[in-house]
């Protein structure tokens, strides 16, 4: 992600030091703790995050007892916990700053073994809304690290180091942000299949919730936004183009295969196709320069507790510029289990950190599947919380996973390429073009300049960080020169 200072960026690749506790164990299967050392249970819910404080750890345990909070060691040490498959570390005052480092090694549900040492980001804070914005000034933001996926695990273990500083030749380590506390985020059951026979299996270990009777109010408001480009309650919105064009267009197979077993009424897919071929020829007859949308799987389709959200949807004006990120969170997932991904980050996002809705607008996974983001309809304004100082009339794409030396599959510069060409030629953008957008504040530039813009834009561009890491930025340049021809653009 970022390093908003130079000794940041240092921090970021420094080894981190053994703590004294910590013995180092190997990546082999252990006894279960007692039942015992389990928190408390909760209701049943579709995901749930346990949220379990930080204490002091080595000598940290003898200098700082009457004040653990200014401990510059904190973590937990090896525990048995419920089933989660996501961590993050979350912190009282959201403009705070961690100066240090986070490591996680988690425990395996499938086998017992115990990871290796993982570091966590812990540049966070240049996602987010914008300052004076409602979402910006709320009181229950916090301050956050990026989420990290680990899989289905039951065990954890923590430890957080505060960065050494040297004021005045003496080393002394700076005080870490008070209240760290460690989220463990159950992304919840796998959404069930539409109809008998034309779901796959479940992938092994997760589960597949019973499919509502009815559709709550703010399922199906979150869906009522869609209905111009898909039945009411879909979970795919059908690409633009001509059903013998399917296979020529799509991402990745697996793709293909939710186009087909997610839209499971045979005259709902004639009918959206014959609504998304009225509506391209009516783009181009008024703007010849947008490009056909690609299909995206909706929210429903992911499996998004709606009842998290704030109900309302925020637009803003039009989209300018599209800021394409990474979301941090390692490459060590399957394209199945990329729903489970965004329904954690998307619990993560609201519950932990404070935010009203997913930050992103769109994500995008390794596989090339394009998913609906922020609640708000996929052709509309929605004002997201992905690149701090420039939301406004701009877009966040997310492509899951960590690119800062992976290099990202040629189906996620395609899903960038084909997702822009479509959602900026609804506002008569050229992807090779520049814009200008005025920044509401932030680390590169100052409140009220107007800065000038790629329309296809790295996170970077707007905000001193890593993100969307070296491989993925380095791609841009390719998406932009395929949105373009997407659009019809020489």
């Amino acid at each position: 992600m970022r390093a908003s200072l130079a000794s940041s960026i240092a921090v970021a690749c420094a080894t981190v030091l053994a703590l004294p506790v910590t013995l180092a164990a190997p990546a082999t299967a252990t006894a279960r703790p007692a039942a015992a050392a389990l928190p408390p249970t909760q209701d049943e819910l579709p995901g749930s995050t346990q949220s379990l404080p930080l204490r002091p750890l080595g000598a940290s345990v003898r200098s700082f007892g009457s004040d653990p909070g200014a401990a510059p060691e904190q973590g937990l040490t090896r525990r048995d916990v419920r089933p989660f498959s996501l961590v993050g570390v979350v912190w009282n005052d959201p403009a705070a700053v961690l100066h240090g480092t986070v490591q996680v090694r988690t425990r395996s549900a499938a086998d017992g073994t115990w990871s290796s040492w993982q570091d966590v980001e812990t540049h966070n804070d240049e996602h987010g809304a914008d300052p004076e914005t409602a979402e910006g000034a709320s009181g229950t933001l916090r301050g956050s690290t990026a989420p990290l996926w680990v899989g289905d695990s039951d065990g954890v273990e923590i430890r957080v180091q505060a960065e050494r500083a040297e004021p005045g030749g003496v080393r002394a380590a700076v005080r870490l942000p008070a209240g760290l506390r460690l989220e463990l985020v159950d992304p919840g059951e796998e959404p069930a299949a539409p109809a008998p026979g034309t779901q796959a299996a479940p992938a092994p270990g997760t589960r597949a919730m019973a499919p509502p009777a009815v559709l709550t109010a703010a399922e199906a408001a979150a869906s009522g936004v869609n209905t111009p480009l898909a039945p009411y309650g879909s979970t795919t919105i059908p690409d633009a183009l001509p059903a013998a064009g399917l296979d020529t267009v799509q991402g990745a197979p697996i793709q293909k295969e939710i186009v087909r077993k997610e839209i499971t009424q045979e005259t709902e897919v004639q009918k959206a196709r014959e609504a998304a071929a009225q509506e391209a020829a009516a783009q181009a007859a008024k703007a010849p320069y947008i490009g056909p949308r690609p299909a995206i799987i909706t929210r429903k389709g992911w499996g998004a507790d709606e009842s998290i959200r704030e109900k309302s949807f925020v637009y803003t004006s039009t989209i300018k510029a599209a800021f394409v990120h990474h979301s941090a969170t390692g490459n060590n997932y399957t394209c199945a289990q990329a729903p489970s991904v965004l329904r954690s980050i998307y619990r993560y996002h609201v519950k932990s950190s404070g935010w009203r809705d997913f930050g992103y607008n769109f994500a995008v996974d390794k596989c090339g599947n394009i998913y609906e983001g922020r609640a708000g309809g996929v052709a509309k304004p929605v004002l997201g919380a992905h690149t701090l100082g420039f939301n406004t009339n701009s877009m966040g794409v997310a492509v899951l996973g960590t690119f800062t030396s992976t290099t990202p599959p040629a189906a996620v510069v395609t899903a960038v390429a084909r997702l822009t060409a479509w959602k900026l030629g609804l506002h008569a953008i050229n992807p090779k073009g520049t814009v200008t957008l005025v920044s509401g504040g932030g680390n590169l530039y100052a409140k009220g300049k107007q800065v000038r813009f790629n329309a296809i834009a790295g996170h970077r561009d707007g905000f001193a960080t890593e993100c969307p890491g070296g491989r993925l930025y380095g791609k841009l340049g390719t998406a932009r020169t395929s949105s373009a021809k997407y659009q019809g653009r020489s």
